[in-house]
């Protein structure tokens, strides 16, 4: 692995897609994304450095619908911009109408991330890109069949090659989706401008919010903590008593892990509703609410899960401070947009 280095900036990326030669190959660079103040190094695969035209051909096949068997289900079709890449229904809907079984998670800094899907069954974005692809419930057909529809449109074809000398294939396909989803960084919350020493960033409400969050009161920083708001480990939450997802039992094989889940980040947690791995919660006050009251009852609820007992205007304050962790730039951006749009 290959530690690009920081720097003050939060993101670059490129002014022009596509620009120059689309077959001379793409040099390797660290330039096209660094890490914002504040975050670790950014690291990435000696073979997957994330360059300008990786970045772009990943972008251009985030939305591309030619990735599932029927033409008509994207990644961008779960993972909405607005919704800071994540899907806003329940569960997402797949080719053929088919229902997924968990919610879509949110694709933000997944650059830092040691694990990828609820229960963290890839351990990188280059093995998680292949999964969607091939899964029947999502876009249910091959990377090779992929591989075939893609070869035949030649500009995309002259993309491949400057960006890794060679046609599309299970391998740069991957790569270059991974490339895109590691490019999704978001670091420009009021939080984030408040923590830089911007003390009117946050309300009088949104800063009492703060204190519960980060206070015994609401305790959540035992789990949401850090430059991303994650701890990045598996707990059970305290999900529903009922609840027949395995979760991180199912990779491990371990009864202990039962109903674990990977702690997400909080950035941009305003806009990723319906909340949980099931899309169980439909609003924020609704997750306050089953903190609150020490979980929903499965037997291997975490022991840090415990009733809480805050009081309405702590709630409110504390729901005011998520908010807080909002970065419009994330969501707006049109960098990381469908390059096709009108």
């Amino acid at each position: 692995m290959k530690r690009v280095p920081a720097t003050l900036l939060a993101l670059i990326l490129l002014a022009v897609v596509g620009c120059g030669d689309a077959a001379k190959p793409d040099a390797p660079a660290s330039s096209a994304l660094r890490a914002p103040e504040g975050f670790p190094a950014l690291v990435a695969p000696e073979d997957n450095l994330p360059t300008f035209a990786r970045v772009a051909l990943g972008r251009r096949l985030f939305y591309d619908e030619r990735l599932s068997s029927t033409g008509e289900v994207a990644c961008g079709n779960c993972h909405l911009q607005g919704s800071a890449f994540a899907d806003p229904n329940p569960v997402s809907t797949g080719v053929a109408g088919r229902k997924g079984t968990r919610n879509a998670p949110a694709l933000i800094n997944a650059a830092w991330g040691n694990s990828f899907f609820w229960d963290g069954r890839s351990a990188t974005l280059e093995l998680q890109a292949a999964q969607p692809i091939q899964n029947p419930l999502e876009m249910d057909t091959t990377l090779d069949e992929v591989s075939a529809r893609l070869l035949n449109d030649e500009q995309l074809a002259r993309e491949f090659q400057r960006a890794y000398a060679a046609p599309p294939s299970a391998d740069t396909i991957t790569r270059a989706l991974a490339s895109f989803v590691r490019s999704l960084i978001s670091s420009q919350s009021r939080y984030d401008a408040y923590l830089a020493g911007d003390r009117a960033a946050l309300s009088a409400a949104e800063l009492r919010g703060e204190k519960v969050f980060n206070g015994e009161r609401g305790q959540c920083f035992h789990c949401h903590v850090g430059y991303d708001l994650t701890s990045q480990a598996f707990r059970n939450n305290g999900i529903a008593a009922d609840d027949p997802d395995p979760g991180r039992s199912a990779v491990t094989h371990k009864p202990s892990d039962l109903g674990k889940f990977k702690i997400p980040t909080l950035r941009n947690v305003a806009v990723t509703a319906p909340y949980m791995q099931d899309g169980s919660l439909p609003t924020l006050e609704a997750v306050v609410e089953q903190y609150d009251a020490g979980g929903r009852g499965h037997a291997n609820t975490d022991p840090l899960i415990l009733p809480l007992g805050l009081s309405d205007d702590e709630k409110s304050d504390l729901v005011l401070f998520l908010r807080a962790l909002s970065d419009d730039t994330f969501l707006t951006t049109p960098d990381f947009a469908d390059p096709d749009a009108p």
